[in-house]
């Protein structure tokens, strides 16, 4: 099969259901970056390493980083996400079926970001794909149990790896640095976390531009007839696209979630902000050589937490981590029962 761009642009150009999957799928990679991204800066900005719009620019150019690089080291993620369910043998149906999983995503992760809650698009994407697999199938035969149990395991890694690594590299930190100057500290950690920050940033375009590629390249697959994209390569091409679209994402900031997620969770000095930031990174390059795909907001806040409850835990926002806590539940039933009525719907019109 060719997967070469021109055959892709000629392909956009004559089938107008693949046309719509590619903005769509876009347009999430967009939303992802503009609303997932900025939690890797947030620690970065609010303990003033860095000014809003220059980590914002340096997430930009670290995320495309993560997406190209690490999508040709390992690419495990984006196959999990791709052979995570089945659309069936109808690859006309099976596209109009992708096409409403990423609509409702859209429509879900736009909805949650407005109320400056931040949102899980790994989530999303995941709860898209099955509810739009449910709906093509009829069934929970169009769920790979053996991929989608990595689902499960993500979940647990991101939570509870998060906070455990968050809160020893953040004793740590403390131990070595008790009978250091202050000021001298202060100003390792401020370089430092601009480090941690890029780290972060990279990661995340690493683990979640992923996701995104695995999608699109299905979407391509099923637009030329294939119904699954096993021991097939992904193209240079898609891996540059994704990550230019991720990186523009990314550009346009997203102050509000920082503030939700770096000031009013837990309010951070310079050494717990690196040291959050350092063991969100470590835990989604873990995350990514497996295969297992995590949320990195997740991560990150979890991260975040165990920073926070090195000192105390009533140092935690428990009010903040409630919402988004709510939001995270309410995503599979919200964006899964969307993406399985819009699947229905668009498999009848189309």
């Amino acid at each position: 099969m060719d997967f070469s761009f021109s055959a892709f642009l000629e392909g956009v150009s004559s089938s107008p259901i693949l046309c719509i999957t590619v903005l769509f799928t876009l347009g999430v990679i967009f939303v992802n970056g503009w609303t997932d991204a900025p939690n890797a800066i947030a620690t970065c900005i609010t303990t003033r390493c860095m000014r809003v719009r220059s980590a914002i620019l340096m997430s930009a150019v670290f995320n495309f980083l993560g997406v190209l690089i690490m999508t040709q080291i390992n690419s495990s993620v984006a196959s999990t996400i791709s052979n995570m369910v089945d659309f069936g043998g109808d690859t006309h149906s099976a596209l109009v079926a992708l096409c409403a999983a990423l609509l409702s995503i859209v429509v879900y992760s736009v909805g949650a970001s407005r109320l400056g809650i931040p949102t899980s698009e790994s989530h999303s994407l995941i709860a898209g794909l099955t509810g739009a697999a449910l709906a093509i199938q009829n069934g929970t035969d169009g769920i790979n149990m053996d991929e989608w149990s990595k689902v499960l395991y993500g979940l647990v890694l991101s939570l509870v790896l998060g906070f455990a690594i968050g809160w020893i590299m953040c004793k740590l930190v403390t131990l070595i640095c008790s009978s250091k100057d202050r000021r001298t500290t202060n100003r390792f950690f401020g370089a430092a976390q601009i480090f941690g920050a890029a780290a972060m940033s990279f990661m995340h375009g690493a683990q979640d531009g992923q996701k995104f590629i695995g999608v699109l390249f299905l979407g391509i697959a099923f637009s030329n007839g294939q119904s699954s994209v096993t021991g097939m390569t992904i193209p240079v091409w898609l891996m540059l696209l994704c990550s230019i679209i991720m990186a523009l994402g990314t550009s346009v900031g997203g102050e509000k979630i920082i503030k939700s997620v770096g000031m009013d969770m837990v309010k951070l000095e310079k050494y717990q902000g690196f040291s959050a930031d350092l063991a969100a990174a470590f835990c989604l390059l873990l995350s990514s050589l497996f295969g297992i795909p995590v949320s990195t907001t997740h991560t990150k806040t979890s991260a975040i937490m165990g920073v926070g409850a090195v000192k105390r835990l009533s140092a935690i926002n428990l009010g903040v981590v409630k919402d988004m806590v709510l939001t995270w539940i309410f995503t599979f039933p919200g964006c899964g029962l969307i993406s399985f009525v819009v699947a229905k719907i668009f498999i009848d019109v189309f």
